[in-house]
């Protein structure tokens, strides 16, 4: 699951960053071809007001990524809730999961570090089954958009 970035991935899957279209919340679902190290990848981008549906999607999944708003205070909590669900899903077991924190160039109340301890990071990546990597972005101005790119060419070759 990809939320907010897929058209950056699309516009910028070779990495090129000139100009960054608007970013717009996931509202159903989409889907990105990236080209990653000469292998297709397929991204498939679902909007949280999907999640309901979500598990319909996990049988085919190898790697997801998992996008919190970390502007919208208001909406942490739900947003834990709901990756421990993805996480303890037993289709996903084994499938690389990445956590990003969004909108880090948004002026917020909350350091990364508090964030992420909010989320109680250190404890779901040590109880996860699968591996875990958790990087912070800014879908805006790209800002940790070559980092996402290398962890999934990373994943793509496996």
């Amino acid at each position: 699951m990809v939320h907010h970035f897929s058209p950056l991935l699309s516009v910028h899957g070779s990495a090129e960053f000139d100009s960054l279209p608007p970013t717009l919340p996931t509202v159903g679902t989409n889907l990105t071809d990236l080209t990653l190290k000469k292998k297709k990848v397929t991204v498939r981008e679902l909007g949280g007001c999907m999640s309901p549906i979500w598990p319909s999607y996990f049988k085919d999944c190898s790697s997801l990524i998992f996008m919190v708003d970390s502007a919208n205070i208001a909406q942490i909590s739900s947003s834990c809730i709901q990756l421990l669900s993805v996480l303890s899903a037993k289709p996903l077991c084994n499938a690389s999961v990445l956590i990003l924190f969004n909108k880090r160039d948004v002026p917020c109340i909350m350091s990364p570090t508090e964030m992420k301890s909010l989320f109680r990071m250190d404890d779901i990546i040590a109880s996860a089954t699968q591996p875990v990597s958790v990087l912070e972005l800014s879908a805006r101005s790209g800002q940790g958009l070559q980092e996402v790119l290398s962890w999934l060419e990373s994943i793509a070759v496996k």
